[in-house]
């Protein structure tokens, strides 16, 4: 699939995004003119290598379409380390994948967890070990059954759920970012119990830190966000 029917497919889901009070920025390192909004951008660019560059400034065009989709401006968007920092009142989320940048923010007065997560790279079956634990292997697809025959989550899927709750469930100390030690391992993937569409994900060593996280299948891949707090997993 190319770059651009995977954009289009992605800003199209704006307003399911915005039925959940999050806005939705979607660019592409192909765009012409990817120019940084200001000098902390045009230095953290200038440190990188010509691809990641692209991806660094696409990610925060992204981030400014998803917060103009909510009606907040937004100047350059500066970095700690490896995490944007954003202007008092503005946050966002950020994903690459495949020269796609996708980013979600949330509306004014929303004080819900962010993230989000964009793989267009499917993760082969045998990937699992690295993501899930025994309790989790259920939500996979019989591997005897032929792809689409059931309703089960692609490794890929569940693998980028964990990345947008892991980026929400984490939490900032003087020192970074801090989240699971066991990385995303260290999460706890199950479905729905309402019916409704999506997985709630908590933290394993504390339960009661949990996150409902949708899933968007974007071809082969998978594009997910988080839209807000769940009960504690069982």
């Amino acid at each position: 699939m190319g770059t651009a029917p995977v954009v289009g497919g992605l800003v199209a889901l704006g307003p399911l995004l915005a039925a959940d009070g999050l806005g939705l920025g979607v660019a592409a390192v192909s765009e012409p003119g990817p120019e940084p909004a200001g000098p902390a951008e045009a230095a953290a660019a200038a440190a990188m290598p010509p691809r990641r560059r692209l991806e660094f400034l696409a990610g925060r065009r992204a981030a400014r379409r998803a917060l103009r989709a909510v009606g907040l401006d937004c100047g350059e968007i500066p970095r700690s380390g490896r995490l944007p920092v954003f202007p008092p009142g503005r946050t966002a989320s950020i994903s690459h994948s495949t020269g796609i940048a996708v980013a979600v923010a949330g509306a004014p007065g929303r004080d819900l967890p962010l993230g989000c997560d964009l793989e267009l790279r499917p993760l082969p079956r045998a990937a699992a070990r690295l993501v899930l634990r025994e309790d989790e292997e259920s939500l996979l697809p019989d591997a005897g059954l032929p792809p689409g025959a059931d309703a089960g989550w692609s490794v890929t899927e569940l693998f980028s759920a964990k990345e947008s709750a892991w980026k929400a469930l984490t939490v900032m100390t003087g020192e970074g970012r801090e989240g699971p030690a066991d990385s995303l391992r260290g999460l706890r993937v199950s479905p729905r119990e309402d019916g409704e569409d999506g997985l709630r994900v908590c933290l394993r060593a504390d339960p009661a830190r949990a996150v409902w996280v949708r899933v968007v299948r974007v071809g082969a891949g998978a594009f997910s966000y988080v839209i807000g707090r769940a009960g504690a997993c069982g």
